[in-house]
């Protein structure tokens, strides 16, 4: 049994994996999270009295604070998930990610060097290789390309952890996935956004003509992927991590209405983002050879499950809206912090 430090634990993806890991797993897990608005507790109830997990509010970018939680859990893996994430966000403004994704990425690293981690896993995204035509897939050597304030931090991160691997020879191993969706997102994101909207009877907004393609891929799988690279990866990869399911956006919205039963004059198409990469493809031959992975959903089968999903826990995405859920961590955590 491994201590694994999750950075980014309290998100939507680093949430899903800790549960993964507590659940089909031997391992203890130490949740590191700053809580920003796109981290909530309330996503890991279920989990908060087993006894492998702990819960610890820091911010990776700050030194004196990861050396303090290195010292005392003194971790063997890390799987960093901690990033700022939103593209529209970084839009407006692009500091927070250069802060958060740039600079806290090496000091985790630097930390987690000096304290002789066996294993560091770096979550990335297809995001940093920018945009593809009409045909072709990202493979692990296509070149970084980003074209958003957001997947340029990102590939900056990228690498950092490279150089970490080449200059150190620490262990470390960069994955870049494709659009993940399922529960827990945060309904800022396409998915729970448009499912949150039609359940109110708001507008749906479409970004220009709503053709962007995103390759799919359903949050477990793709935590299933991470937890095979973390146990079986070679040190200094990149593995992409891919869910076989290409979609326009409309397509993708579309068919949540027609889940729900509204109809598409709740569409509204919106002025498009700037610099709005038009299709992502992922290619993930290389894991699926070395490793056996393959995504084990179908795109349509799991966002009836995701919808279903939204329609089931309404409260819990409502008290996101609302902002109501950051209240959580002080009423359930507040004096009584197990490790941190």
């Amino acid at each position: 049994m491994s201590k694994i430090l999750v950075t980014g634990g309290a998100g939507f993806i680093g949430s899903n994996f800790v549960r993964l890991l507590l659940a089909q797993r031997r391992h203890s897990v130490v949740n590191l999270d700053k809580l920003t608005y796109a981290g909530n507790l309330e996503n890991l109830k279920d989990v908060e009295s087993d006894p492998r997990y702990a819960f610890v509010k820091a911010d990776i970018a700050d030194r004196p604070a990861m050396e303090r939680v290195f010292a005392e859990h003194r971790p063997e893996v890390v799987v960093h998930l901690a990033a700022e994430s939103h593209v529209d966000r970084s839009v407006l403004d692009a500091s927070a990610f250069v802060l958060t994704n740039v600079l806290g990425t090496q000091v985790l690293l630097d930390v987690a060097r000096q304290h002789g981690v066996q294993r560091f896993v770096h979550v990335s995204t297809d995001e940093v290789y920018g945009s593809l035509g009409a045909t072709g897939k990202f493979s692990e050597t296509t070149p970084l390309a980003p074209n958003s304030p957001y997947s340029s931090s990102k590939a900056g991160s990228d690498l950092l952890v490279r150089a970490a691997f080449h200059t150190h020879h620490f262990p470390a191993i960069i994955t870049r996935c494709s659009n993940n969706y399922g529960p827990y997102q945060f309904p800022e994101k396409l998915i729970p956004l448009m499912i949150a909207n039609a359940l109110e009877g708001k507008k749906l907004p479409v970004y220009g003509d709503g053709r962007n393609v995103r390759d799919w891929i359903y949050v477990t799988d793709h935590c299933e992927a991470i937890a095979l690279v973390m146990e079986k990866g070679r040190d200094g990869e990149v593995y992409n991590i891919g869910g076989d399911a290409e979609r326009e956006n409309l397509h993708v919205v579309r068919t949540i209405l027609k889940l729900l039963g509204r109809g598409e004059d709740l569409i509204q198409y919106v002025k498009d983002r700037p610099g709005h990469d038009r299709r992502y493809a992922i290619d993930h031959t290389k894991i699926a050879g070395e490793l056996g992975w393959r995504p084990r959903h179908d795109f349509e089968t799991a966002l009836a499950r995701t919808v279903e999903w939204y329609v089931q826990n309404r409260p819990w995405w409502e008290r996101v809206r609302s902002g109501a859920y950051r209240t959580y961590y002080e009423t359930q955590y507040g004096g009584r912090l197990k490790g941190g």
